[in-house]
């Protein structure tokens, strides 16, 4: 019923999950102070409010329970009954802290004291929010460096704890605020978001400034002015349909570099006195990101440096693919490319780079055995898949969720490499994976944006050949070479001729059609065709030797112009 990861013990060692590698000390009161309000709400008294969240799992009525110590299950289509009742039994003989369901949920005392007595948090998800945003945000919480005793502190607020810091801003200026990166994301929240407004309210649920809204303070120069300035800056959106607070926000810098910002949801501008507090707390958060992106860097730098050997598959693999935490079930590999990037280098590179965290973020919510990072030019991926009969799909939709979630401001390309069962064969999965990425690449008009390799062999393999011809290693020769150096001394189109015809397997009116001759005319440029390459149009080697040419020469790929 929960396919779930064992947490990460004291000693270092680890069950399959090692992503983060340290697992900070969550517990469900901070949990609910930093969650409250905007997605979770307790049902019933909590019994142990100070008991450790190590993970988060779905409920799944078809698997079997597998539940750890700390675990968060959300009860995904659970409600009052014997199941539910069930559930938190076997919740309790794993030490799992928490349940969470969908509100509205009429809970019947019998159960509420049921799950005191085992220890079991009952928690609601507030109306309005998704159980992949919760996901999403506990995980947030989870992957925050480790606060202990001996931690670095700054301001006397624990290093990189974004969400001690919102709160602690928000408590200064007696407003709900925000901490959000240079592209609108959300990195943390303070409590009191109630008090503000819907939009608000759909930033913190989708972790980003919702389409609108950002679009309404682009048009209106606002972000110029925040990034220009280093005094907090006043804004008053307003819209026919929805009532929105004002808002100050500053700009959070270290040194030249705009790192972030800040926003409170205000009915007024500050004071003079605010104002002055809020410069000064926005060079705390620098501190505090600057931090919390020293960290991230090593991390990224220590998945990737993983991810990378084992997708080798040689030695090093299994010990790779043991320190990220995936076991030895079934392995997909995907790639994904970013569509139409056209910016500076250093601008591309760093987009990828917020695509690659955007898509690891997700994958966490919904499939935590996952790892990925980003390698080259390339955001690659490791999936732990059910089975090897069953995995192809299963990638599939995940790459489809992804795309949904992820793709929706960034166009991607994804290729899904065959299914392997052992780490020496991931190379072999990689590139798989990377050459079906290349063929969706190469097809921007295709009407999916996930590429399975079993389904594009060939074209791999055409794009390969392709690739031959271009390097001088290949060339084109015989019949199909003839009538191209004839089309270009005597302005002929055999060459687009003879494609039509194969294309058209042999239909005379069909190609004729195609090329807007008659079919006459057609038979008469067959034979010719024919005669000048010396080609059998009869010989079914003679024709697939002809269309392979066609399709893998650069020369030969644009139609000829036409007379």
């Amino acid at each position: 019923m929960f396919p779930v990861s064992s947490p990460h013990h004291d000693d270092g060692t680890a069950g399959p999950r090692t992503d983060p590698p340290q697992r900070p000390l969550l517990t469900l009161e901070r949990m609910l102070e930093d969650l409250g309000s905007t997605f979770l709400a307790p049902l019933a008294e909590v019994p142990e409010p100070t008991r450790r969240v190590t993970g988060v799992s779905v409920y799944d009525p078809l698997d079997d329970m597998l539940v750890s110590p700390g675990l968060v299950v959300l009860g995904v289509g659970l409600s009052e009954g014997p199941d539910l009742v069930g559930v938190l039994r076997e919740m309790a003989l794993g030490g799992a802290s928490a349940l969470i369901l969908r509100e509205p949920v009429a809970l019947e005392a019998a159960t509420a004291e049921l799950a005191g007595v085992h220890g079991v948090a009952l928690l609601g998800l507030t109306r309005g929010a998704s159980w992949t945003q919760l996901s999403s945000m506990i995980y947030s919480l989870l992957a925050e460096p480790a606060i202990t005793s001996e931690s670095e502190t700054i301001d006397g607020l624990p290093s990189g704890d974004l969400f001690a810091v919102a709160n602690a801003i928000s408590s200064l200026l007696d407003a709900p605020v925000t901490i959000e990166d240079r592209n609108s994301r959300v990195l943390a929240f303070s409590s009191r978001q109630d008090e503000a407004d819907s939009p608000r309210i759909e930033t913190i649920l989708e972790r980003q400034v919702p389409e609108p809204y950002l679009r309404m303070l682009m048009e209106s120069g606002f972000f110029e002015r925040l990034y220009s300035s280093e005094e907090p800056v006043y804004i008053q959106l307003t819209s026919d349909d929805t009532e929105i607070k004002g808002r100050v926000a500053i700009a959070v810098r270290a040194g030249g570099e705009i790192l972030g910002s800040i926003w409170a949801a205000v009915p007024e501008t500050f004071s003079p006195e605010q104002m002055a507090v809020f410069r000064d707390v926005s060079k705390v958060v620098a501190l505090h990101l600057l931090r919390l992106r020293a960290g991230a860097n090593v991390d990224r730098r220590l998945r990737a440096d993983l991810l990378s050997t084992a997708l080798e598959g040689g030695d090093g693999a299994d010990y790779a693919l043991e320190r990220l935490g995936i076991d030895d079930s079934p392995i997909a590999v995907f790639a994904a490319g970013v569509l139409g990037l056209r910016t500076r280098k250093a601008d591309a590179a760093i987009e990828r780079q917020r695509v690659a965290d955007a898509v690891v973020v997700h994958l966490a919510a919904v499939h935590p055995a996952a790892c990925v990072a980003l390698l080259g030019d390339t955001i690659f991926g490791v999936l732990p898949v059910q089975s090897m009969e069953a995995g192809e799909a299963h990638a599939l939709r995940l790459a489809d969720d992804i795309l949904a979630r992820v793709g929706r401001r960034t166009p991607l390309a994804m290729g899904i490499g065959p299914i392997v069962s052992s780490s020496r064969e991931l190379l072999t999965a990689r590139e798989g994976a990377r050459r079906a990425l290349r063929v969706r690449m190469e097809q921007g008009d295709s009407e999916s944006s996930v590429a399975l390799f079993s389904r594009v062999h060939v074209e791999a393999l055409l794009l390969e050949l392709r690739d031959r011809v271009a390097a001088g290693k290949t060339t084109v020769t015989g019949p199909v070479a003839r009538l191209w150096a004839h089309d270009q001394v005597h302005d002929t189109q055999f060459i687009e001729t003879l494609r039509s015809w194969l294309d058209c397997m042999g239909d005379v009116s069909a190609a004729a059609d195609m090329l807007h001759v008659h079919p006459n005319t057609l038979r008469y440029r067959l034979r010719r065709l024919a005669e000048i390459g010396d080609m059998d149009l009869g010989d079914p080697e003679a024709r697939f030797a002809a269309q392979l040419l066609l399709r893998i020469a650069p020369e030969l790929s644009a139609p000829a112009s036409q007379e």
